[in-house]
């Protein structure tokens, strides 16, 4: 039997292993035009469209970031979407896709971070503080929660499974009170326009609402509500599809640029 031996001549062999040591970079090359995972790993450059989930009370301040963020990576695009914390988490929960969620209580958050929907450790950015807002000129005479428990007073409060209803109930508790509400709303927003439209006498907001508020409603501050303060935890999203940009944006709600906004909004510091 003839065994047939290959043998491969010196420059065959040299050209073959320039061409093995070539592949893995053609082959990286490659996987970035076409869009690979690096391109949304935490420590690519940011880039692309951002969706962040907040809090109603948020609005402002995280519509201002926005801006600076995009501002500040070109390319970039901040999608929002506010509403109450408990929905936003449902929708989470649901799957719908976001980078960011930052809710305004620390047990919402512990909710879904608990069902795995987080990326990481939530970083506590601000908190805030309830306030009573009541039409301009306050017609029915509010100075404190216990006016809201006064025969014919149409209070509005935020559900109890939103934070801005869980403080409402510690105050309340903190008083001495119980409130019996015309309207429960699932949102802060919404009780805001409930008092300014003046189809309520009064309602239990956070006071960096009334401030965003300008003339539209007055705000009366009550020392209860320092036995509700409220934390407000940011933080990537489990299956963020742009975990770069969702990191830059954590950075700047919690870096000075962003600490700045919020204390300029009446927000106070997250660590309290």
């Amino acid at each position: 039997m003839t065994r047939h031996v290959c043998i491969l001549k010196p420059r065959i062999f040299a050209a073959l292993a320039a061409l093995y040591l070539l592949l893995p970079a053609a082959l990286s090359g490659c996987a970035a035009k076409g869009g690979s995972a690096a391109d949304t790993s935490a420590d690519a450059a940011p880039h692309g469209t951002i969706t962040v989930f907040a809090a109603a009370s948020l609005k402002a301040t995280f519509t201002d970031l926005a801006r600076t963020f995009e501002a500040e990576h070109p390319g970039t695009t901040v999608t929002l979407s506010f509403a109450g914390s408990s929905d936003l988490a449902s929708q989470l929960s649901q799957g719908a896709p976001a980078d960011v969620f930052a809710s305004a209580d620390a047990a919402t958050m512990k909710k879904v971070q608990d069902d795995g929907l987080v990326d990481g450790t939530p970083t506590d950015f601000a908190s805030n503080t309830l306030a009573i807002a009541v039409p301009p000129g306050n017609p029915a005479g509010v100075a404190g929660m216990k006016d809201l428990t006064r025969p014919g007073i149409k209070v509005v409060t935020c559900a109890r499974q939103v934070p801005c209803g869980a403080a409402t109930a510690k105050a309340a508790d903190a008083a001495g009170v119980s409130l019996s509400p015309v309207s429960e709303e699932n949102s802060v927003t919404d009780v805001l326009g409930k008092v300014a439209s003046g189809e309520a006498d009064a309602g239990l907001v956070y006071g960096t609402d009334v401030k965003a508020a300008g003339t539209k409603v007055a705000g009366i501050p009550f020392p209860e509500s320092e036995a509700a303060v409220n934390t407000y935890p940011i933080a990537a999203v489990a299956n963020a599809g742009n975990k770069a940009a969702a990191r830059a944006f954590l950075d700047l709600v919690a870096g000075p640029e962003g600490q700045k906004v919020l204390a300029a909004a009446g927000f106070r510091p997250g660590q309290q």
